[in-house]
């Protein structure tokens, strides 16, 4: 099992599995190589990017990512606006410094291969690193997967160490209802409890109050920033004019001013993500605006809203979100948008349901209300740019979760369809939706959107 902290990522825009990992591959890779002393043998990297990387990696800045990441950036601490003038300056001056300050040549057409038409195994977001002396000879080759929530996999790395026994071990949600059944806990008190396996209660209360402040100043960023979208969909931004509009009209004029709010406060994140700001992985970029939405929804119209609500809220998310990994996918290339903002509903419904009162059983409902009206959800992104349809996505999905937690606090959580059926029935959906509607721009909105 992984700890709640791994599956919140504090990183940058505009995709967890295109941006996230392949600058964590990357930096890794150059990492091996010094490690292995053959850092300063190293005359040539050639990065190749294939499946759902390859179609979609540009509109994904993947190759910012690896840049950046081979010379040492990590996600939650790039400079994201130097970030994002790198690729250009490598343009006019193709050398990299590599993590150590070692300097190499790096054409970006020679040594950044985008395979359109090439799959390696494994996964779809699959990318390749090698490494090549004066006499072009491999130094070192390294097939690395992305797959999904800025998680990576490299192929023939040797086994980790054992994860720390837990206490409340699950991986399906009939077992974590049964831990909680056992221990009289909630959800959110399972989970603090595990996560002592990792480290203790305060820094673990920290960590995801830091989580929640990087949140809110996604929020915050999001509704000042105005103009265009960078990409060439020229998508303008919003947020800030719907702030403005929002802060200027009493609640008290409209009984549903509640979601204009949850919508503006989605859009918000999701406009910096497909900017390249700094957001939190929730589980994934493309779907990082609905965990926030949802929580600013409860802090303006919850009661007793305090920082352990927050705490509560993020630990049963983040219980969802393992339950998900477990069973089926994070990731839009794997298993469509329902992998992404039908996950991330699924875990704001569970969260929300929590701070409301909600009893695991309620809870588990909730989560299953959120993604059993997300199965099926495809990944279209026109122009292969997290912009349409992924920001609105999220306010949909945002708005879609406080319902599913409403609708399971109107219960006592006895329900036909479980949780578990339903995780697995978004798997088996995933691997039967065609490709085309899997991150890689070529069916749904993708190819029936003109890209201007």
């Amino acid at each position: 099992m992984l700890s709640t902290l791994s599956l919140f990522t504090i990183g940058v825009g505009p995709s967890s599995s295109h941006t996230v990992g392949p600058m964590r591959a990357a930096r890794r890779f150059v990492v091996a190589l010094a490690n292995a002393g053959l850092l300063d043998r190293t005359v040539t990297l050639r990065v190749e990017l294939s499946g759902s990387l390859g179609l979609t990696g540009r509109g994904h800045g993947t190759d910012k990512a690896v840049v950046v990441g081979l010379e040492g950036a990590e996600p939650h601490t790039v400079d994201v606006d130097a970030a994002l003038a790198r690729v250009a300056r490598l343009e006019l001056d193709p050398t990299l410094t590599l993590l150590g300050g070692r300097t190499i040549a790096f054409n970006l057409k020679r040594d950044l291969l985008w395979h359109r038409k090439v799959v390696f195994p494994g996964h779809p977001n699959a990318m390749k690193l090698t490494a090549l002396d004066a006499a072009g000879m491999v130094l070192r080759e390294q097939l690395t997967w992305s797959v999904g929530g800025g998680f990576i996999v490299e192929d023939g790395a040797p086994a980790t160490d054992a994860p720390p026994a837990l206490p409340h071990p699950f991986t399906t949600g009939d077992e974590l209802l049964a831990r909680c059944a056992e221990t009289g806990l909630s959800i959110s008190g399972l989970m603090l409890e595990n996560e002592r396996a990792f480290r203790p209660d305060a820094d673990t209360r920290a960590a995801l109050l830091d989580v929640w402040r990087a949140m809110q100043a996604c929020v915050r960023r999001g509704c000042e920033r105005e103009g265009i979208l960078p990409g060439g969909l020229k998508v303008t931004r919003r947020a800030a004019s719907l702030h403005r509009k929002l802060r200027a009209r009493p609640d008290s004029a409209d009984a549903l001013a509640a979601l204009d709010w949850v919508n503006l406060w989605a859009l918000a994140v999701n406009e910096e993500n497909a900017a390249g700001g700094r957001v939190v992985t929730a589980p994934t970029n493309g779907a990082a605006g609905i965990l926030p939405a949802v929580l600013h929804y409860h802090e303006r119209y919850g009661r007793n809203v305090d920082e352990d609500a927050v705490v509560r809220f993020l630990l049963t998310a983040g219980a969802v979100a393992m339950l998900f990994k477990h069973g089926a996918s994070l990731s839009g290339a794997e298993v469509g948008c329902q992998g992404e903002v039908g996950v991330a509903c699924s875990m704001a419904a569970a969260g929300l349901a929590e701070v409301m009162g909600g009893t695991p059983a309620q809870v588990e409902n909730a989560a299953e209300i959120g993604m059993e009206h997300n199965l099926g959800l495809t990944c279209d992104p026109v122009g292969g740019l997290v912009q349409v349809p992924c920001i609105e996505r999220n306010a949909m999905g945002a708005v879609k979760a406080i319902n599913a937690a409403r609708l399971a606090l109107q219960g006592d959580g006895n329900h036909k369809v479980s949780l578990d059926r339903v995780i697995a029935t978004m798997r088996q959906t995933g691997a039967d939706m065609s490709t085309k509607y899997k991150e890689t721009a070529r069916g749904g909105l993708a190819v029936n959107v003109v890209e201007c």
